[in-house]
């Protein structure tokens, strides 16, 4: 039988929120909410994975070609060099 605990309600900015007792946290940063009936159900939500079938396309892909070249720097974009700043053109 499950345990039945008692949990606050307040408002933050427009929204109603539930102070949540610390036998009942959330790992995360969202739940997956659903109402049925006059019942509201928090479910947590596990972060979404990619498809087997997306890493085993790499697994068969060629490597990038001889003729490929680095992209000349964007125009206003001085982040751009920060973060390509490792990799040999």
């Amino acid at each position: 039988m499950s345990e039945e605990y008692r949990a606050g309600l307040f408002m933050t900015g427009g929204s109603q929120a539930v102070r949540l007792p610390a036998a009942c946290r959330f790992e995360g940063r969202y739940v997956r909410v659903r109402k049925e009936g006059s019942r509201v159900i928090l479910e947590p939500m596990s972060k979404p994975k990619w498809p087997g079938a997306f890493w085993r396309w790499f697994d068969g892909s060629p490597s990038v070609t001889d003729d490929f070249r680095m992209p000349a720097p964007l125009p206003d974009a001085p982040h751009r060099d920060r973060v390509l700043g490792g990799f040999d053109e």
